[in-house]
């Protein structure tokens, strides 16, 4: 199968790229390495470094003739959002809509559209049950309002030319090849520090809730999602949250470290409360998420140390 993979240099694409070429299908990424890199790139993928906004990625189209587009292209960083929400627009609505509409023309048959199953719902009531997919959304930053927006034009080109897709709605995604640089990723940030010496800081009272569901869990989403005839959105998360301060000391006793637990200012446009309901990805892609909370923070750990002993 043809795939086409936007942001396929980037933490979760570049995976869902080697995943996807593993299993033998032909892969084109796309990715403009704002925040993708190089080295994150499989080498049997053929890449062109472009914005999604551009509109010259209609050549790529017609050269490559795609027959899925795995749509992870974005501005991830809520933050960001919040100071810049017409960057965030730009890219994460605008750059999408070109490319659905080079989608629909050149006939591709389905879409996969990396969504938000924690900026896309909002703040949850405390005590209230898992999110699931018929929760209303009500975002509480830009980037939740661009991630729903995206879902809302997918249901336009379905209903009006007939595009398949399928968004998932990841959780709070960690592991391997995350930015531990940036202001996205709190598990890469906590993980960097430590192994530096340097104390991480937990904005807020730490009291805030995330579903943390590991990159190789959403990879398999990723892959089922390919030829199942499900369509719509599903979550894609644990259905267990846990809050910043537990994850703080989970990878304090991993790392084996003397720190205290130090915390600042809490960020505009960060939502208290986040967890999954996904039984309906269980019922209708066949997928559950299978690494467990302890063994994924050891692997991501492993993986950040071996670069401080200078390997990979």
């Amino acid at each position: 199968m043809k795939i086409l993979v936007t942001g396929g240099a980037g933490f979760i694409g570049s995976q869902v790229t080697d995943r996807y070429i593993a299993d033998g299908h032909q892969v084109t990424v796309v990715d403009n390495l704002v925040t993708g890199k190089m080295e994150n790139l499989n080498r049997r993928a053929q890449f062109y470094q472009m914005d999604i906004r551009n509109p010259e990625i209609e050549e790529i189209f017609l050269r490559e003739r795609p027959e899925v587009v795995n749509h992870h292209a974005a501005q991830i960083d809520v933050r960001k959002s919040v100071n810049d929400p017409l960057y965030d627009a730009e890219t994460n609505i605008l750059g999408m809509v070109n490319l659905l509409e080079k989608t629909v023309k050149h006939g591709v048959r389905r879409f996969i559209f990396a969504s938000s199953g924690g900026a896309i719902y909002g703040d949850q009531p405390g005590g209230a049950e898992p999110a699931t997919e018929e929760n209303p959304l009500r975002p509480v930053s830009p980037y939740g309002v661009a991630k729903a927006t995206g879902e809302l034009y997918l249901h336009y080109y379905r209903v009006v030319y007939g595009l398949d897709f399928v968004a998932l709605r990841y959780g709070n995604v960690y592991g391997p090849r995350q930015d531990p640089f940036g202001e996205a990723g709190v598990v890469a940030i906590f993980i960097e520090k430590l192994l530096s010496g340097r104390q991480p800081l937990i904005n807020g009272d730490g009291l805030q809730t995330r579903d943390y569901v590991y990159v190789e869990d959403v990879t398999e989403a990723n892959v089922l999602a390919l030829n199942q005839k499900a369509s719509g959105p599903f979550n894609i998360g644990t259905g267990v949250e846990k809050k910043v301060n537990e994850l703080f000391w989970s990878l304090v006793k991993i790392t084996g470290k003397s720190v205290k637990e130090i915390h600042g200012p809490a960020k505009p446009g960060e939502q208290r409360r986040s967890v999954l309901n996904c039984s309906k990805a269980n019922d209708h892609l066949g997928w559950e998420a299978r690494v467990s909370w302890e063994e994924g923070l050891q692997r991501t750990v492993k993986y950040f140390a071996a670069f401080h002993r200078g390997g990979r």
